[in-house]
């Protein structure tokens, strides 16, 4: 059983037409991410200052923007039994081919939303509405200079990556 979230605290009148963005696991920038972590294992070495590693219950995912001109409006996030999932943006147009991924390049603040292990299934999930609204802004304001943003997923406290559904709705300029 699933329950959803759907946060519409934008009370921004409609101006467009609405478009639903799917977030999408990047599995090959994931791979090459658990490889550098791999790699430092191995050879013993340290990760340079500043640079953030994939951990073992993260995953690289992204949202392409076809559209650029973008209002947001709310999340939509389902989870399928309890547990915690953390959406954090990464700041700039990153290219793991020639750079690390440094903490400097986060987003704060981050998205998370949760349901604790005594919760019923069908009660909504839990977020920090405010931060999530102003998150959702901010990714609305960088769309209009990228045209994909990539994102590191956390799935904590039995969250799964097979059980998470996250999209955003927005209003097209």
């Amino acid at each position: 059983m699933s329950s959803q979230i759907n946060t519409d605290l934008s009370a921004a009148p409609s101006s467009g037409s609405a478009l639903e963005l799917r977030f999408a696991e990047d599995t090959s920038l994931t791979e090459v991410m658990r490889l550098r972590f791999q790699s430092l294992q191995r050879s013993g070495q340290k990760r340079q200052e500043g640079e953030r590693l994939l951990l073992p219950h993260e995953a690289v995912y992204r949202l392409d923007f076809a559209n650029q001109e973008l209002t947001f409006v709310h999340w939509s996030v389902s989870l399928i039994g309890h547990g915690r999932v953390t959406v954090t943006g990464i700041s700039q147009l990153w290219t793991p081919d020639l750079t690390h991924l440094m903490t400097r390049q986060l987003l704060e603040p981050v998205g998370t939303f949760w349901r604790n292990a005594g919760d019923k299934e069908d009660m909504p999930l839990k977020c920090l509405e405010a931060d999530i609204q102003e998150f959702g802004e901010r990714i609305a304001e960088l769309a209009k200079v990228r045209k994909v943003m990539y994102f590191l997923f956390a799935f904590k406290e039995g969250a799964e990556a097979d059980k998470v559904s996250i999209s955003m709705e927005f209003n097209l300029a």
